[in-house]
């Protein structure tokens, strides 16, 4: 069992005159709350497995989709409520246990009638009601379960809601992942909470898991739309833990309140990013068997765009993942998984570093030593508790000005053992 918090992961690293670290999650911003209860969904009479969030009146919202073509019933229906409403909405129901999808008009229809019975019980337009599934692909939602819970999940809605939300939502998931930050722009206090669930099936393809945002300002429809987009593509975009994307992808972000100043944008944006790469890493430290997180930085690139594609090859090669598990200094692999990632670069312009320690300059290996590389790689991956470390990968690949991360995890035996005996 691993032993860490999503606040461990990259947090030494955040410094900001504007955003400071808080708690609440998902509630801390004013006017969300959220709860988590067991309704039955799942065969354990310990796990909650019914969460709900619920946005202030002007809430607007922007969403994310799975780019699979075999998507989950509970898309279709946000992707047309969101288009309906203009964006417009104030819950999202979550049930784990059953993903709903490859399950027909049947379970669309569940989905139709589980928002229906929330808006009721909330005394709000069922239009107004998302919803977002995970779970095992093929099963329906326990309906029945499912509707017995409204009351007590309305019931049990609270501004220190946010916990037993992230702990609903989760399946795989060894940890609950929560982040909240406060800031002050132009003298006013914006608050940004967020909660996500991600283990396995974790690849760079829109958002490869469920997350959910939220903050305490207004913006324009299309500002807050462009901001989420960028967002996603640099924070849940960037991960991989196994190179399989899943059925139900989401992630929907709230903004409410009253409208930002426009030169404040650019810093909502910085907090944005931060708490969603924050997300974003705790589930690709909490893949599925894995023991650490990898972190891959390509630099020296023509765009950002061509740094994230390369960055991204690496971090889900598994020959690259099962060299870190095994703490072998393979460089040849990670030169590998850059020349197929199909961008174009000089191999004599590659330098490369592992942790602090050069491995190659211009091109051509050099003389370093293995030893200490393998000492690194060690301590991170072998040794207990070092879950506050992250294994650091640099590739300069030019002289351009551009940059860009990408997060994943070793891949290990485990993975297959879990995979193997885990119905998905």
């Amino acid at each position: 069992m691993k032993e860490f918090t999503f606040l461990s992961i990259g947090l030494s690293n955040f410094e900001s005159s504007t955003w400071s670290l808080i708690s609440g999650g998902i509630t801390a911003p004013y006017g969300f709350k959220a709860s988590g209860i067991r309704a039955g969904l799942k065969n354990s009479e310990k796990k909650l497995d019914l969460a709900l969030i619920l946005a202030p009146e002007d809430a607007l919202c922007a969403g994310t989709f799975t780019q699979s073509r075999v998507r989950a019933n509970c898309i279709d229906l946000c992707i047309e409520r969101l288009l309906e409403t203009s964006g417009r909405a104030r819950a999202i129901l979550i049930n784990s246990g059953q993903a709903n999808a490859c399950t027909g008009k049947k379970g669309f229809e569940d989905s139709v009638i589980a928002t229906k019975a929330l808006a009721q019980k909330l005394g709000i337009s069922e239009s107004e009601v998302l919803i977002c599934s995970t779970g095992v692909i093929g099963e329906r939602i326990r309906m029945q379960n499912l509707l017995k819970g409204i009351d007590l999940l309305v019931d049990s809605l609270s501004d220190s809601g946010s916990r037993d939300a992230a702990k609903a939502i989760l399946t795989t998931d060894l940890i609950e992942k929560e982040i909240a930050i406060e800031g002050y722009l132009g003298g006013r206090r914006v608050r940004i909470g967020g909660i996500a669930k991600g283990s396995g099936m974790i690849h760079p393809d829109m958002a490869t898991m469920l997350a959910f945002l939220a903050c305490d300002v207004g913006l324009p429809k299309k500002a807050w739309d462009d901001i989420i987009k960028r967002v996603v593509n640099s924070s849940f975009n960037a991960i991989s833990v196994d190179g399989d994307t899943s059925t139900n992808d989401s992630f929907l972000a709230f903004c409410a309140g009253d409208v930002l100043d426009k030169e404040y944008f650019n810093e909502l944006e910085m907090g944005l990013k931060f708490a969603s790469t924050i997300l974003a890493k705790s589930i690709a430290r909490d893949g599925e068997g894995s023991n650490c997180l990898i972190e891959v930085k390509v630099e020296g690139a023509e765009s950002v765009m061509d740094a994230q594609i390369i960055a991204r090859t690496i971090c889900s090669s598994s020959l690259v993942k099962t060299a870190v598990h095994g703490c072998d200094p393979n460089w040849g692999r990670i030169l590998a998984a850059a020349g197929r990632s199909g961008i174009i670069f000089s191999p004599e312009d590659v330098s490369l570093w592992i942790g602090s320690i050069q491995i190659m300059s211009e091109g051509l290996p050099i003389e370093f030593d293995r030893k200490m590389v393998v000492r690194y790689m060690n301590e991170i991956v072998k040794v207990k508790n070092s879950n506050k470390e992250t294994l650091l990968i640099c590739l300069r690949i030019g002289t351009g000005n551009f940059e860009a991360y990408s997060w994943g995890c070793d891949l290990s035996s485990e993975y297959i053992h879990i995979n193997a005996d885990y119905t998905t």
